[in-house]
């Protein structure tokens, strides 16, 4: 490779996170609707066809920020496990859920943006799910691990709704047996519960009830820690 065309690689590389930067303001500062190719372009004194030489389409354009996002969550869990790395494994994984929590309530048009699916008409196949999956098994390992060491009650396989027991086989084999069907049923129980607060209080579906959550997220790390038999370990509150 030529210095030229090691040069006009990193220039254009600046160029493209100078966009998905330029996305992710539209999207704070004006909201979902805002994040459009003209509008983009207009901001970084572009046309529009001249963004698309660096991104195809909207939609290309909506699942590279999305990745950032889900890049920037994940290093914020884990470096929350990695402070933790010598502490137990309840306040390690405590401190990834509350990590977790912490990024969400402060970038709320970014949660909204990733978990509102914002791409609508991209193909599902020409999807790339993979920094999603990233984020999931920090968690996932942190569980496997537990498991490993000292496993969980778990119901009886058998006792499970087929369908629910073939889909739970399905995601097992997927991720190399890590967890067997029943402790992946534990696992993604917690998380989808984990994820359906957070949804709630970040898009402010339950402001009718409550102005602060924290308390009845703490609850449902203690349920939590309960399925995984830990000791629940209480934040320090300001």
């Amino acid at each position: 490779m030529t210095t030229d065309t090691t040069r006009r690689d990193r220039l254009r590389q600046t160029t493209m996170a100078e966009i998905r930067s330029t996305a992710r303001r539209l999207l704070i500062e004006q909201g979902a609707q805002a994040v459009t190719v003209n509008a983009v372009a207009r901001a970084m004194g572009m046309s529009g066809p001249a963004l698309y030489r660096y991104y195809a389409s909207h939609e290309i354009l909506v699942q590279a920020v999305t990745a950032d996002c889900y890049e920037e969550l994940t290093r914020a869990v884990t470096a929350a496990r990695a402070t933790h790395a010598d502490a137990s494994e309840s306040v390690r994984l405590l401190s990834m859920c509350r990590a977790m929590r912490e990024w969400a309530i402060t970038h709320p048009a970014e949660f909204g943006w990733m978990f509102a699916a914002p791409s609508s008409t991209l193909a599902a196949e020409s999807l790339s799910h993979e920094p999603a999956l990233d984020f999931e098994a920090a968690f996932r390992d942190e569980v496997a691990a537990r498991w490993a060491a000292k496993p969980f009650a778990v119901p009886d396989p058998d006792a499970l709704d087929p369908s629910l027991r073939r889909q739970l086989t399905g995601y097992s084999n997927g991720i190399g047996g890590q967890l067997p069907p029943a402790a992946a049923y534990v696992f993604l129980k917690c998380w989808i519960r984990l994820y359906g607060l957070l949804c709630m209080e970040v898009l402010r579906q339950v402001e009718f009830v409550f102005d602060d959550l924290a308390p009845l997220f703490e609850d449902l790390l203690r349920e939590i820690c309960a399925a995984f038999g830990l000791e629940y370990e209480q934040a320090t509150r300001e």
